[in-house]
């Protein structure tokens, strides 16, 4: 079959574009930006790339017209503060192109909605469903809770809570309870839905065997880890200081924070309707789910991460706009070190960040993550999804990969923390040599002054990092 992925870079499109490249279609990834999409080498005959913005029409008319399966898995609840007009006119635009095609089936992923007052979030996905169903194919839909699974954005909140804080002081929302669903079981689902005429025209609430309240969903994932933890829920505490206290204990991103505690406080379980005998499907429990995603994290074997979507940064940019690295009213700090081991230095520039740190004054990469996140900015809460590996695209604490390539031996890293201008980071072997360049781009005085003001620290920072690397 010919099957149409939009959201090929996104948590659930990466995982679903591994598991339908292993069968017989043709697979045909609509992305943003070509720059980022890097699917293994062992599958790319199989897939078409198709660049795109669902915001442009005139754009979708690269989609053929002989696709036979969409899957519909956008959503921009991360990238702007009016993220439903744009999530609407997304879907608008889908439905009217996809209508035009010989498509027979559009299975989407929503969230639970089967409560009168929904959140701002759950009530955007609503509405997007509703826009799609008004197509000439026939729809699916399934609506989702939590999803666990590593590199998910709910399973990285837990992760983060419950590992960090010994005994939490929490909302009262950590009583609503919700049905959370393992990330294998959302894949199956949307895979056994292609062609399945019981799914047709159709709405599903999909879950796992378990209904628990937030504050069990925590005390579940302790007691995975063997970890002792207190909770005590206060009624106090407003949605906007709950989303701040997110904010700054986990990864998520202040806007995702926001959204999440909206729909929290809501009750999301699921309807009976069926679908796990319609699927034949046996849900992992929650206990389960945990243990495989932490066996996973352990193991790192991370397929894809919320983190990685470029709207958990602080800008949502096109990568080939920064490859090429300017130099004109730039201010810049190269150094050139002899490599003593070239294997050894690939090696270190490749796991250079996350919980392996920054080789050399690490503790002056975490000040400046703390003052980045204490101005609203990522910080160095992102880490790295994959410990060995780096691809353009990914996130790497407060920097944005924008180039990687091991064997040619350049790293681009673009800053995504907040500064009065842009910054860049690269690191190129050549002739034995590494050369390590610093770029900065000031915007107004203050650009001037802070390059200015940071400068002493740069000297200790890099000049202590390229001597790290090429020892």
């Amino acid at each position: 079959m010919k099957i149409l992925i939009t959201g090929a870079t996104g948590y659930i499109g990466k995982r679903l574009l591994n598991v339908l490249a292993q069968e017989d279609h043709q697979l045909f990834c609509c992305v943003r930006d070509k720059n980022r999409f890097n699917p293994p080498s062992s599958i790319a005959n199989k897939i078409q790339v198709i660049e795109l913005d669902f915001l442009n029409p005139d754009s979708l008319n690269a989609i053929p017209y002989d696709i036979d399966i969409a899957y519909y898995l956008l959503h921009s609840m991360d990238s702007s503060p009016n993220y439903e007009s744009l999530e609407l006119q997304t879907a608008q635009n889908f439905r009217e192109r996809i209508s035009q095609t010989a498509a027979q089936q559009v299975i989407y992923l929503s969230g639970i909605v089967n409560d009168k007052q929904l959140s701002k979030h759950l009530g955007s996905r609503l509405a997007v469903e509703n826009e799609i169903a008004k197509g000439s194919y026939h729809f699916t839909c399934f609506r989702a809770g939590i999803i666990i699974g590593s590199g998910s954005a709910s399973f990285e909140i837990i992760r983060d809570l419950v590992e960090k804080l010994p005994i939490m002081i929490t909302p009262k929302w950590l009583n609503t309870k919700c049905q959370p669903i393992a990330i294998s079981n959302v894949i199956q689902v949307l895979l056994r839905a292609m062609n399945n005429r019981n799914t047709f025209n159709r709405n599903f609430d999909i879950g796992g065997p378990d209904i628990l309240s937030y504050k069990e969903i925590l005390l579940g994932y302790a007691k995975e880890r063997g970890l002792i933890r207190k909770i005590i829920t206060v009624p106090i505490m407003t949605p906007r200081l709950s989303s701040y206290w997110l904010f700054f204990i986990t990864s998520t991103s202040y806007r995702l924070a926001k959204a999440l505690v909206d729909s929290m406080k809501i009750e999301v379980i699921c309807r009976p309707s069926g679908i796990n005998e319609i699927l034949n499907l046996n849900p992992l429990s929650y206990s389960e789910s945990i243990k495989r995603t932490i066996q996973k994290i352990e193991s790192n074997q991370i397929v894809s991460s919320w983190k990685d979507a470029l709207a958990s940064g602080r800008l949502n940019i096109y990568i080939s706009d920064f490859l090429n690295v300017p130099t004109f009213g730039c201010y810049s700090d190269q150094r050139i070190a002899e490599i003593s081991n070239s294997e050894n230095t690939r090696e270190r520039i490749w796991q250079l960040g996350g919980a392996k740190g920054w080789l050399y004054a690490n503790f002056l990469w975490k000040i400046r993550g703390f003052i980045d996140r204490i101005i609203g900015g990522v910080g160095l809460r992102r880490g790295r999804t994959n410990q060995n590996t780096l691809e353009a695209g990914d996130a790497l604490d407060f920097w944005r990969v924008l180039y990687s390539n091991k064997e040619e031996g350049r790293l681009l890293l673009f800053a995504e923390m907040k500064l009065p201008g842009e910054a860049w980071l690269e690191f190129r072997i050549k002739e034995n040599q590494l050369y390590q360049t610093a770029t900065f781009r000031p915007k107004g005085l203050l650009g001037r002054f802070y390059w200015w003001l940071v400068y002493p620290f740069h000297g200790i920072i890099f000049r202590g990092l390229i001597k790290k690397l090429t020892k």
